[in-house]
């Protein structure tokens, strides 16, 4: 019996020892775990978690099993997902085709090349999902590398050689419960989102437009707005955002890395960590639910996470603004336009629970700060020079307005009117720079230091 204890793989004596705990029998609540991790309680749920967990400790290899962000997230949204019905395929339909109609006198960007789509909550979860890991994983990998750094450190010296050898094992686990708190938000979303675009960012496949309306009908419960209203502009807004991706193929691809940028930079707060583990109470969770509910875990930005994330909130307020006035101009004839529009903007300012969720769980917030200088930018750039002058702005990235354009459209205008007239643009230091190297106007070569 000796030998069978002293030959027995490290890694299955900490696998057995999770599974006993996991299972209640050193007295941890799976209820409480799963409070901890942002999940329901009900036994449904609790099977759930259990069984992903289980799943966890039996898988291979050190990468996240996304699929159960999509297991978690469908199961929210099978409770309450409604069908889309023959006569709102026929409304929402007749909603589109109107709209496209309208956004063309209002935008030079072209149509899309396939048909807008209405889609349910499960739907949206399985189009979006892929999106959704990509923005998570950096912050999941993180935390799985924190749990296992803090669990080698505090462990006792006769079980570090087992903690170590197990170290796939704790990030999967690790990596399991995150996976589990990102489908919960997810699912959660899926019945606050209108449609593709709800939240600025190019969720769906490129080119493609889709609204939801089971969430459609709740969004204009209470409104006092008849709902081919609401149809006819929340069609616009989404065939506005879609075109735009489609029309500016490589703002799709800009946005992406900006948010790449950002998260990557992402790391855990070791020493918040190892306070938690410290004092952590199996029967009292409490401490630990709050530092992940509050963001706690992920430290003050660093000074390069906080210029991706200026050059991110700058073009999600570019496009979230552009949006915004292509939708005003094409709605002007809409009777209750103006309402649905303060509505959208008190609604986007707040933002649901659970994108306020995600925001805690990535440390990333979807909302633009300057979405109300961007609107009047793009306005003011209309009233200027047209529609087809503003919208060849997005024809190219060193075409698009910056940060100080938003500061000062004054000039961005007189650039483009200067452009309109047919004259040069005043030259800027690259311009003076190339123009010096280009008549042979160097600056002497010092010389002192040649051997």
């Amino acid at each position: 019996m000796a030998e069978d204890d002293a030959e027995k793989n490290p890694e299955d004596e900490l696998r057995d020892m999770l599974r006993d705990i996991l299972s209640g029998a050193d007295g941890v609540d799976m209820s409480k775990l799963a409070g901890v991790a942002g999940l329901p309680s009900d036994p449904a749920s609790l099977a759930g978690l259990m069984r992903q967990l289980q799943a966890a400790m039996s898988a291979s290899g050190d990468g996240v099993n996304w699929d159960v962000s999509m297991e978690q997230a469908k199961s929210i949204a099978l409770s309450t997902v409604k069908p889309v019905s023959a006569i709102q395929q026929a409304e929402v339909d007749q909603a589109f085709h109107v709209a496209g109609l309208w956004l063309s006198d209002a935008t030079a960007v072209s149509e899309l090349a396939t048909d807008a789509a209405l889609i349910t909550r499960l739907e949206w979860i399985e189009q979006t999902m892929p999106f959704w890991t990509q923005l998570a994983e950096p912050v999941s990998l993180s935390i799985a590398n924190a749990l296992t750094t803090v669990l080698r450190d505090q462990a006792p010296e006769e079980m570090r050689g087992m903690v170590e050898n197990a170290a796939g094992l704790m990030k999967q686990i690790g990596g399991s419960l995150f996976a589990m708190q990102l489908g919960h938000v997810v699912g959660q979303l899926s019945s606050e989102v209108v449609s593709g675009g709800d939240v600025g960012i190019p969720l769906l496949e490129e080119g493609r437009a889709a609204l939801l309306p089971q969430n459609m009908a709740e969004f204009g419960e209470g409104l006092d707005i008849p709902m081919d209203q609401v149809h006819l502009y929340l069609a616009v807004r989404e065939l506005a955002h879609a075109r735009l991706f489609k029309h500016a193929r490589w703002l799709r691809l800009n946005l992406i890395s900006a948010i790449h940028d950002f998260a990557q930079g992402i790391t855990i707060d070791l020493s918040r960590v190892e306070d938690i583990a410290n004092n952590f109470d199996p029967q009292d969770p409490e401490d630990l639910k709050n530092a992940l509910a509050s963001g706690a875990l992920i430290p003050p930005k660093s000074e390069e996470q906080l210029a991706a994330l200026a050059r991110l909130e700058t073009q999600l307020a570019l496009i979230e603004g552009w949006v915004d006035v292509v939708t005003n101009q094409a709605t002007s004839r809409l009777p209750r336009a103006s309402a649905i529009a303060e509505t959208v903007r008190r609604r986007r300012a707040s933002g649901g629970p659970a994108e306020s969720a995600f925001a805690t769980l990535v440390g990333l917030e979807l909302r633009p700060r300057r979405l109300r200088e961007a609107s009047a930018m793009w306005q003011a750039v209309t009233d200027a020079v047209g529609v087809e002058a503003r919208d060849a702005l997005w024809s190219h990235p060193d075409m698009m307005p910056t940060t100080d354009d938003l500061d000062n459209p004054a000039a961005l205008i007189a650039r483009l009117e200067a452009a309109a007239r047919g004259e040069a643009p005043a030259p800027d230091e690259m311009d003076r720079a190339l123009q010096d190297l280009l008549d042979g106007n160097l600056p002497p070569v010092d010389e002192s230091n040649d051997e």
